[in-house]
């Protein structure tokens, strides 16, 4: 029986590409993300079936969650959505980043949760994925607010992971490193181009957005007793969170 999931942060990076390789490995895929147009895109791509809802607005995800179980049940709810924003020093902090930080990655993960969990334990055989962050596991200068909410969903999949077993709930959780996604920097840097591609500068083989998506699809094919706890993905070029090998700019 083809199995279902839902995933959010589809409108682009490892959100549209992780949809992409769901499909491609035979999955029914919900994509679920803000913007209309980027959807309509990766539907008439993939077949996807998509659904426009901010993961950060309670009612919305209370309305996505009815329409999405009104077809049927889900075998596996992918929260991909989240975000940086930006680069202050603790000192500096932007209490508005942070709280834009905090709704998107960890309350919005949350509302998400809560919505499809009742639905992935009558399923059996449900599965719950996280994409966390490096950042999630060690702190770095001017990224505080990121890594607090980072963390904070990390502990989350955790948690989680020790509720839900007796439902049989597998858990899992993705922590990418450097990932060259086209506007995450761009987002997180306030939408300037130059800084954002200086992060990547030098770097010849990054992550990319394909790269974590098809370890999302491995790991919900793997057999359900199979529970990837955590993956930590980097670059060769990344050997730990503070040597990244560039070559000359």
């Amino acid at each position: 029986m083809t199995k279902r999931a839902v995933v959010t942060g589809a409108s682009s990076g490892i959100g549209a590409a992780s949809v992409r390789a769901l499909r491609k490995s035979g999955w029914d895929v919900v994509a679920v993300a803000r913007r209309e147009e980027k959807l309509a895109e990766l539907a008439r791509e993939t077949g996807a079936v998509v659904m426009a809802a901010d993961i950060t607005d309670a009612a919305a995800v209370e309305r996505l969650a009815r329409d999405v179980l009104a077809g049927g049940g889900v075998d596996a709810l992918v929260n991909v959505a989240g975000g940086a924003f930006g680069v202050d020093t603790i000192a500096d902090a932007q209490f508005a980043d942070w709280e834009k930080m905090y709704n998107v990655n960890v309350l919005g993960t949350l509302r998400m949760i809560r919505a499809f969990l009742p639905a992935l334990r009558e399923n059996g055989e449900g599965s719950v994925l996280l994409l966390t962050s490096t950042a999630g596991l060690v702190a770095y200068e001017g990224g505080g607010g990121y890594v607090a909410a980072k963390f904070a969903e990390h502990s989350m999949a955790n948690t989680l992971r020790l509720e839900e077993a007796e439902h049989n709930v597998r858990v899992i959780e993705i922590a990418p490193g450097l990932v060259h996604t086209e506007e995450f920097s761009l987002n997180r840097l306030d939408g300037d181009r130059a800084a954002a591609e200086d992060i990547y500068a030098g770097v010849e083989k990054p992550l990319l957005a394909e790269d974590i998506a098809d370890v999302v699809a491995y790991s919900l094919n793997l057999p359900h007793h199979v529970n990837l706890d955590q993956i930590v993905i980097r670059p060769v070029a990344q050997a730990a969170a503070h040597k990244l090998i560039r070559s000359a700019r």
